[in-house]
């Protein structure tokens, strides 16, 4: 039944395809002179056409290609890294080193697609590349480079703004260039990989027979790798980053039934370039009524969910990993507490009077927009910190952040959703909030119960919210809507947006909030015995539950409406917290509150500072900060 359906999406979409190819040709033709349509259709329509082809099938041989080797049907360029490698480094190159460009953008896109992948293999040999595992460590190396992408269009946005509008997957074509280079380099991987469809269908097998039928796998996982992340560079260098193509055509040719690599490989080629073709030339079709859409931003809308799905259907083996309730440990005392309360006293005014500008009375008045930004800053990380110790205590899993789990991009979403597409005042942004990080928390509770709480699958869930609200935020910045910098300033984590009246809301917030954290001690610390034990000791679970997930998108709604979706101070100060030896709850959530605000003020001192007079956001300081620490906790784990 399953291949059936598979095999009648595949029909559908090659008719869909053709027939959206011929309308908007004969649209071309009847709208413009002869003369005119003749020119459009030789260096504009046609080029296009063929490009999204050339560009599907590339993705999809890419996508294939990564799965095979990996043995991983969640792998493609997107959510390896690869793409995101490939995008920082040409950006950066423009940036920094101009003169880099006369190698040629293919050849920039594939250096930073080879150490994008050189970094995913470091950091998960030492799990043997299980395929969670891969998935995990390339989605947040997709998430950090797309942050750094980000700061260097805030920093350089009037001429990075047409960057960004290509970087998002446009396929708009104004002659033949961009299809010959990537003719050319798609014949090459299609000729490489035949010669290799051998090897790479004995890869199903174990390595022990792989190597046992004179199988070099080492050699061929090279040459496998090398062709994926060469065609992807090459696409990403013309077109920018595309995603879905990679995860789709080689799950939908494998549901349909086509069980020899081969075969496989032919079929996700063609249905990957008519995949394509299909979602540009529909959104051609719209490009009167919605705005010319590049094809990259429909994809990013379109790989969450599908990766949600894929997720679903992989299978978990081993028991959830549970933090149980520890006890104190002798290291940690209360004059820790009063150490780490002493160095926030400090921050504070070091916040306040440090800064690089000349000094004078200008510094005094200053002050009065000094004072609302430290403070929201202050709230936000103590907020953002409690939630997750909160949330690792509810899961078991000390990976857990809200930026992880997608509970910060849940209420992000909600409130990008309602600034566009509501008539509702600025006032309603914390109720939207509150309601978009409640139903992410469902939503993460619907399918994790499906995985047993698997830790990476949790935190995966979360990447794929993560990746949905950033796929938003491409199509706002490119709507060329006023408001697009602003949210777009705010969801970096920027706090020069906080006013007085917002920071003495964020005090009252977190001083009421905070502590009712302290009052559920006693039942996380039952439910870290388990669901049934904690039952039957006098827990009633739905409720408990319920306020306690209530309890977490509160502190997150209003820590994400400070200072944005990804400031990663939910993972890192719980993590400090406990490596200072706070296993108690009570000890954890008060040294976790004084370690995420007193990293939050300095981080929102720090970009203040660090390039005066342009300012950097607090959250993406802590971004920076946040994705390689957690990369590193997870390699770290890996070696043991």
């Amino acid at each position: 039944m399953r291949s059936t359906i598979a095999a009648v999406i595949l029909l559908l979409c090659f008719a869909a395809a053709l027939a959206c190819v011929a309308m908007n040709y004969f649209a071309l033709v009847a709208r413009y002179p002869a003369t005119l349509a003749a020119l459009l259709l030789d260096q504009s329509f046609l080029p296009r056409v063929a490009v999204s082809l050339l560009c599907g099938a590339g993705l999809a041989l890419a996508g294939l290609l990564f799965q095979q080797v990996l043995q991983n049907p969640l792998a493609e360029p997107g959510t390896l890294g690869v793409a995101a490698g490939a995008n920082l480094a040409m950006s950066a190159a423009l940036v920094f080193a101009p003169g880099l460009l006369a190698l040629g953008l293919p050849v920039l896109a594939l250096c930073g697609s080879v150490l994008a992948v050189l970094l995913l293999i470091k950091l998960t040999s030492g799990r043997r590349f299980a395929p969670l595992s891969v998935i995990l460590v390339g989605m947040v190396l997709s998430l950090y480079g797309n942050s750094l992408n980000t700061l260097l269009v805030l920093f350089n946005h009037d001429y990075l703004s047409d960057l960004f509008s290509w970087q998002a997957g446009a396929l708009t074509q104004s002659g033949w260039r961009s299809g010959i280079l990537l003719a050319i380099a798609l014949c090459a991987a299609l000729l490489i990989s035949l010669l290799l469809v051998r090897p790479l269908a004995v890869l199903s097998l174990s390595e022990q027979q792989a190597c046992a039928l004179g199988i070099s796998v080492v050699k061929v996982r090279i040459a496998a790798l090398s062709v994926a992340v060469a065609i992807s560079a090459i696409i990403t260098s013309q077109v920018g980053i595309i995603g879905f193509i990679g995860l789709a055509a080689p799950a939908i040719v494998r549901a349909s039934g086509i069980r020899r690599f081969l075969h496989q490989l032919i079929a996700t080629v063609l249905t990957g370039a008519v995949m394509l073709t299909l979602v540009d030339q529909l959104a051609l079709r719209f490009s009167p009524a919605a705005g010319d859409i590049p094809a990259g931003a429909i994809t990013a809308l379109l790989s969450a969910p599908l990766l949600l799905v894929l997720l679903l259907r992989q299978r978990v083996t081993g028991s959830p990993t549970v933090q149980p309730a520890a006890p104190t440990v002798a290291g940690f005392k209360t004059r820790q507490l009063g150490i780490l309360l002493l160095l926030l006293a400090l921050a504070l005014p070091a916040s306040l009077w440090l800064n690089r500008e000349p000094p004078g009375a200008l510094s005094s008045h200053l002050l009065a927009w000094r004072w609302p930004r430290m403070t929201g800053a202050l709230c936000a990380g103590m907020m953002l910190a409690c939630a997750g110790v909160l949330i690792q205590r509810l899961t078991g899993n000390v990976m857990a952040s809200p930026e992880l789990t997608g509970i910060s991009s849940g209420a992000a979403l909600a409130v990008l959703l309602t600034v566009l597409f509501t008539p509702l005042p600025m006032t309603f942004m914390l109720p939207s909030a509150i309601v978009g990080s409640l139903l992410a928390m469902l939503l993460l509770f619907l399918f994790g119960a499906r995985s047993r709480f698997n830790p990476q699958k949790v935190v995966l869930i979360g990447l794929s919210l993560t990746s949905l609200a950033g796929a938003l935020n491409m199509l706002l910045m490119l709507s060329g809507d006023p408001r697009a910098l602003m949210l777009l300033n705010w969801s970096t984590g920027s706090t020069a947006g906080i006013n007085a009246d917002m920071a003495v809301e964020a005090l009252i917030a977190a001083a009421v909030l905070c502590p009712l954290a302290l009052l559920m001690q006693r039942w996380l610390q039952l439910l870290g015995l388990g669901q049934l034990t904690a039952q039957s000791l006098g827990i009633h679970l739905p409720r408990t539950n319920l306020l306690v997930l209530l309890l977490i998108s509160l502190l997150t709604a209003a820590g994400t409406l400070l200072v944005g979706p990804l400031s990663f101070i939910g993972l890192l100060a719980p993590q400090c917290a406990r490596s200072l030896g706070a296993r108690a709850l009570r000890h954890q959530l008060c040294a976790a509150a004084l370690i995420g605000g007193t990293l939050m003020v300095l981080a929102d001192w720090l970009g203040r500072n660090i390039a005066w007079p342009w300012p950097v956001s607090a959250g993406l300081l802590t971004a920076f900060i946040g994705a390689p620490w957690f990369l590193w906790q997870f390699s770290r784990k890996s070696s043991r």
